[in-house]
């Protein structure tokens, strides 16, 4: 109103709002007004249609009040040569602003001056805007925390703000009261009310779709979820006194923010993914090959928060789904994210260090040990693992292979593959799902080491390629028939019980099984010659 141009004008009501009321656009209207009036706008109107009807011009004034207007400016002199009083009164009553503006006065030199006006002040509003990105852009590019962001936001708007992550705990916050957050996410006790989206100013803002308010113990909060592609990242969240501190610039300023923080743990997740790809890359190699433990590896091991002078056991497990639940098998991802949350987990429970990385469905641990029989501690380890992973991971079935503990250090690789042969051993002895302690395998690797002698190979052939054919054409099972009569140690009786045999019929595969190999099973020297060989057979079966 102190623009050259409303000089001749008078402000007829609302004098006392005219310092606390913002005008945002400016636009001519005449009857009906609808939908065509926005908030914060300045209407001009010449009255025309409500000359004779007083009525009509006071319904024509309330429809605008209704609208969220700033102003209605009307041109005197025409259609209406005076202000009804129940116009005036009724501006009165809304707080509203009337303004009076001579007839000689152009609307178009008004609206070229009023939004030449708005664009002057939009513009300083974008280069402050601008001025706030870059400072949060900077918080996050030159290494700055979201503390420095938090910061950064109350400085400009004076707003208190608090940032959490996605699980819930807070990273920053400036002049915010925690206990709201408490009550916000259910941990504590309090009044909260969503209040309605349509209620929010600023409907237009790009804004204005993500943000929630809620009432909180009387006050009013404004919430703000950060997303990076579509996923949750964190929150945001403003005290406000009212929602007259809400202003375009208070809504860039929050929009800056929010792309601020999205971009900090855009950031933050790649570092440490980065980190964790490097942990997992160390241990691999440190298990996979016969590396020195130098002075140089320790150091290296100790910026990535690992000690290298502290004795450990091997573990190396592997995951297979089951039979019978094939689709309940979780992705790798999913998986590798259960196991190593539960190894750190007992790692923790058991006051000892762990170091984990994942290669296709295996798990390769080295556990902290000590003067602690070294079984009791993987056993005690595993139990704990397995506890959870068997309800997280229902369609899995775990097999372990444990190296045996070195008095010495240094010794990853060769404790690596001793947990390796006592996984693979374990796998064909007994089966999925089951530990195997590398000490428990001498007499099997004692078998694989003589089995790769040819002479040995022909003899086991020799001896059981009658039985596997009999066994393939016939549907029988006269090998496994020898291994449970030899587990019983001749007793025919047991043997005939644990094959749910009659005793007449295992008699019958007893002497199939001396005329198919022309051997005794009363005979030592026969009998030790056909365990032999179907010891060696099952190692090499699989």
């Amino acid at each position: 109103m102190q623009l050259p141009i409303f000089e001749t004008a008078k402000v007829k009501t609302g004098k006392n709002m005219l310092n606390e009321t913002f005008v945002e656009r400016i636009t001519v209207i005449e009857l009906p007004v609808e939908n065509f009036v926005k908030k914060n706008e300045m209407v001009l109107s010449t009255g025309i249609g409500c000359e004779d009807d007083p009525i009509l011009l006071k319904q024509f004034v309330k429809d605008v009040i209704d609208s969220g207007a700033s102003v209605l400016a009307f041109s005197i002199g025409r259609y209406i040569h005076r202000i009804p009083e129940q116009v005036i009164q009724l501006a009165k009553y809304h707080d509203f602003i009337i303004v009076e503006i001579p007839w000689e006065t152009r609307f178009g030199d008004i609206l070229e001056i009023v939004l030449h006006k708005i664009n002057e002040e939009k513009k300083g509003e974008r280069q402050q805007g601008e001025v706030v990105r870059q400072e949060l852009i900077n918080c996050v590019l030159h290494g700055k925390g979201l503390q420095d962001i938090a910061n950064a936001i109350y400085k400009y708007c004076q707003i208190p703000v608090a940032i959490t992550d996605h699980s819930r705990i807070i990273r920053a916050s400036c002049h915010f009261d925690h206990k709201i957050l408490k009550i916000f996410y259910g941990d504590g006790r309090g009044q909260m009310q969503q209040i309605p989206q349509t209620h929010i100013l600023f409907n237009e803002h790009p804004l204005y779709h993500y943000i929630e308010e809620y009432r909180i113990e009387g006050q009013m909060y404004l919430y703000l979820s950060i997303l990076n592609n579509e996923k949750k990242q964190g929150s945001l969240f403003f005290q406000l006194k009212d929602r007259g501190q809400l202003t375009t610039f208070v809504m860039t300023v929050f929009d800056h923010a929010l792309t601020a923080c999205a971009l900090y743990f855009v950031k933050e997740n790649a570092v440490e993914m980065t980190e964790i790809r490097l942990k997992e890359n160390f241990i691999l190699s440190l298990a996979k090959n016969n590396t020195e433990v130098n002075d140089r590896l320790i150091s290296k091991a100790q910026l990535l928060g690992y000690d290298l002078r502290r004795p450990y056991i091997c573990i190396l497990g592997e995951a297979q789904e089951k039979k019978d639940d094939i689709s309940s098998m979780p992705s790798l991802q999913s998986m590798n994210y259960y196991v190593q949350k539960e190894i750190t987990s007992a790692g923790k429970l058991l006051h000892r260090r762990t170091m984990t990385t994942f290669e296709e469905g295996e798990f390769i641990i080295f556990l902290e040990a000590d003067h602690h029989p070294y079984m009791e501690t993987a056993n005690q380890f595993l139990d704990i693992i397995e506890r959870r992973l068997y309800d997280l991971l229902s369609g899995v079935v775990l097999s372990w292979g444990i190296a045996t503990h070195k008095d010495g250090q240094y010794v990853f690789h060769e404790s690596y593959q001793e947990a390796k042969t006592a996984l693979d051993i374990g796998k064909k002895q007994k089966g999925l799902g089951e530990r195997t302690f590398f000490s428990d395998t001498k007499i099997n690797r004692l078998l694989m080491a003589i089995s790769n002698e040819d002479e040995i190979a022909n003899i086991v052939k020799d001896t059981l390629q009658p039985l596997i054919e009999y066994d393939r054409k016939r549907q029988t099972d006269l090998l496994y028939t020898f291994m449970i009569y030899n587990k019983y140690k001749g007793n025919v009786s047991q043997t005939a019980r644990a094959l749910n045999l009659h005793r007449q019929s295992l008699l019958h595969r007893l002497r199939n099984i001396e005329s198919l190999t022309q051997l005794s099973l009363v005979n030592s020297d026969d009998l030790f010659l056909l365990e032999l060989s179907v010891r060696l057979w099952m190692l090499k079966k699989i």
